[in-house]
């Protein structure tokens, strides 16, 4: 093939990036992945892996006035550490707008957010994909749970997800790797709960996407329970595109990676109505390639995607390629959380555990299903977990002395708390848009924010801390407290929404396939696609939706519809 010209480009090297260049290389396609950012090469680049808090200059912490001035979005929230500060992009380069307030937290480089997420892996259920159409809230899916289940499965079995199987309708099980343990209090209070609710409520170990066997096909070694997880695990222990997807793509020799590019637009050819490449800035030298290739998939990451799409085919539409409906850039949706309870748990001061599990329990949605309705519509999941308290908690008010060096060796206080993920309806006028008038590090127009949680998400917030305090205090949790840490949207890092699937291309970007609608040969399968919520994670539905799109694009590839 000519030097410029593949089958299949692919935009991201994230989550579903990794996901569309393994399933298209391992098909036979030669595929192009590029990544805006830099490389990021699996144990050689986790240069902060194996580091203890004493190695860093801060013990790890976000200590400068200078760091606080370069990451005004980042320091909204947990991210912005001297830890991981290189995994995630610079406010200063990478800026945006806000009409509403909107916490954008990206990752440029390869693996993208793979390499800083947090695990959970949990299926959308069947209900999620029948709410819209029941409810009239945003437009129909045009799939159902049993089209995506199978997939579902295929991407569990190579990703390895941990989880017991719990039979509960409303979290499908899937295909586990055996279960982390939860801890004595955790068990106790999961007990608790069952008989109170008699058998209606559920709390059992947080399904994650952390390994507790060996993958020796992949390279990969079971989880060694340090928790260092968005540092890079070295042993591969968590699924990220460094680990899995990246070398599986690459031992096919079909793939080319080129990290450092910017695609800037799809191109589009009029007459046969399909994409003939994209267009590359080369965020090192600033010159501008054009890459051609049969199909394209779009995983930058969900509102990079659509901004590629409305830099696309202007010429056509005006509001770029995808836009025919109205919706390109609207019915952004995230999950509102940072809200809950907690407490102490009295009895178990003689015991402790083992290591640092880098998951919580999960407790399943319980409102507004079967039998029970409320005045908002969907619901919310819980993640927690029960933990000792650090001597930290401990000493604050000690002077050095005996009592003070007796204090370092005995653990806290048991505490058990729970906070709640609930689901954001997908509103058409939660948009975003391009921002011209405002321009990044290499001269590109910036997206503007405006986005916002309505009544039915703060209804549903009440609902979260009072429901988290009842099923503490009906646990024999202790000094019961609710909280609301404040949210503000985008600080679940689950973006989605803003190029959705529908069943009409009067009303939806993409078809049931991942379609777009106006060019048959540009899928997108990132969080973009997404027609709703759920309230559970959405990564292993990106992970399976991209699955199923890219066996879909080769059949369509073979039959010479694309």
């Amino acid at each position: 093939m000519a030097d410029n010209t593949y089958d299949a480009i692919v935009v991201g090297s994230g989550i579903s990036g990794g996901w569309a260049a393994k399933e298209l290389t391992e098909k036979g396609l030669k595929v192009l992945m590029l990544e805006r950012g830099r490389n990021i090469e699996h144990v050689k680049d986790y240069v902060n892996a194996n580091k203890a808090a004493w190695e860093f200059p801060h013990r790890g912490l976000r200590p400068t006035q200078q760091m606080l001035k370069d990451y005004p979005v980042l320091q909204r929230d947990y991210p912005l550490n001297e830890i991981v500060l290189d995994y995630w992009a610079k406010d200063k380069d990478c800026p945006y707008t806000e009409t509403k307030p909107f916490a954008w937290f990206r990752g440029y480089h390869v693996g993208g957010r793979s390499l800083t997420w947090g695990r959970q892996s949990y299926r959308f259920n069947k209900w999620d994909f029948e709410a819209n159409a029941k409810d009239g809230f945003g437009v129909d899916w045009p799939i159902r749970y049993n089209d995506i289940a199978p997939w579902y499965s295929y991407a569990e079995k190579f990703a390895g997800v941990q989880g017991s199987r719990e039979g509960v309708e409303a979290l499908p099980d899937g295909e586990f790797l055996p279960a982390m343990e939860m801890n004595i209090v955790e068990k106790d209070v999961a007990a608790r709960l069952k008989q109170h609710y008699k058998g209606s409520r559920h709390m059992f170990i947080g399904r994650s996407a952390n390994i507790t066997e060996p993958k020796p096909e992949q390279k990969r070694t079971n989880c060694q329970y340090r928790n260092r997880c968005w540092r890079g695990c070295p042993y591969g222990a968590y699924f990220s595109t460094q680990s899995a997807t990246l070398p599986a793509a690459m031992a096919t020799g079909n793939l080319t990676l080129r990290p450092f590019s910017i695609v800037t637009k799809v191109l589009y050819d009029k007459d046969t109505k399909k994409a003939t490449g994209v267009e590359v800035l080369d965020a090192e030298t600033n010159k501008t390639y054009e890459y051609k290739s049969k199909i394209v998939f779009l995983n930058a990451s969900a509102f990079n995607s659509t901004w590629v799409l409305m830099n696309s085919a202007t010429d056509v539409w005006s509001e770029g390629l995808g836009s025919s409906s109205g919706e390109l850039g609207h019915n952004v949706m995230d999950h509102h959380f940072r809200c809950g309870a907690g407490g102490t748990m009295e009895g178990y001061e003689d015991k402790y555990f083992y290591g640092y599990r880098p998951t919580g329990i999960y407790v399943p949605r319980f409102r507004n299903i079967y039998d029970d309705k409320r005045d908002y519509v969907r619901g919310f999941g819980y993640q927690g977990a029960g933990s000792r308290s650090g001597w930290g908690n401990e000493v604050a008010e000690l002077s050095i002395g005996g009592d003070f060096k007796d204090a370092l060796s005995e653990p806290g206080k048991w505490s058990m708390g729970i906070t709640g993920f609930g689901e954001m309806l997908p509103y058409h006028e939660n948009k975003i848009s391009l921002d011209k008038n405002t321009k990044d590090k290499w001269g590109l127009p910036v997206l503007n924010m405006d986005v916002e949680i309505k009544e039915n998400e703060k209804k549903m917030r009440k609902d979260m801390m009072e429901d988290a305090k009842e099923m503490l205090e009906a646990a024999g949790v202790k000094n019961v407290y609710t909280f609301d840490s404040g949210y503000q949207v985008g600080m679940g890092i689950h973006e989605m929404g803003t190029a959705r699937m529908g069943r009409d291309p009067k009303t939806s970007v993409l078809n049931g396939h991942n379609q777009v609608w106006d060019a048959k040969n540009v899928f997108v399968t990132d969080g973009a696609c997404m027609t709703s919520a759920s309230c559970v994670n959405p990564s292993l539905t990106y992970m399976a939706l991209t699955a199923r799109a890219a066996d879909f694009a080769v059949s369509e590839l073979k039959k010479g519809n694309l």
